[in-house]
């Protein structure tokens, strides 16, 4: 399984109300269990413009049905290939 970042660039999504907020969460989640495969959505970021998601999944194909089958804007899928926060400037030391 291989982590990804997606920018989905949607103007206005910082104005969305918590209603619409729980409405795409439940269809994405909804989303998850048709796909068939192990898929993970594991956060997501709402900025003014953009909403910008973390997404556990065998591929970047599977990411992409997910949008697909949500209807799901997708702008950019990026692969992560590692994970650095404070402590790892600790980790030589």
């Amino acid at each position: 399984m291989k982590k990804f970042v997606i920018e989905r660039i949607l103007p206005g999504a910082g104005n969305l109300s918590p209603e619409e907020l729980q409405a795409i969460s439940q269809l994405s989640c909804d989303v998850v269990q048709q796909i068939g495969k192990p898929y993970y959505w594991i956060q997501s970021y709402v900025t003014d413009d953009k909403i910008y998601c973390v997404h556990i999944a065998e591929s970047e194909e599977v990411i992409r049905e997910h949008a697909r089958l949500g209807n799901f804007p997708i702008n950019t899928v990026s692969e992560v290939k590692s994970i650095i926060d404070p402590l790892t400037s600790n980790l030589l030391k």
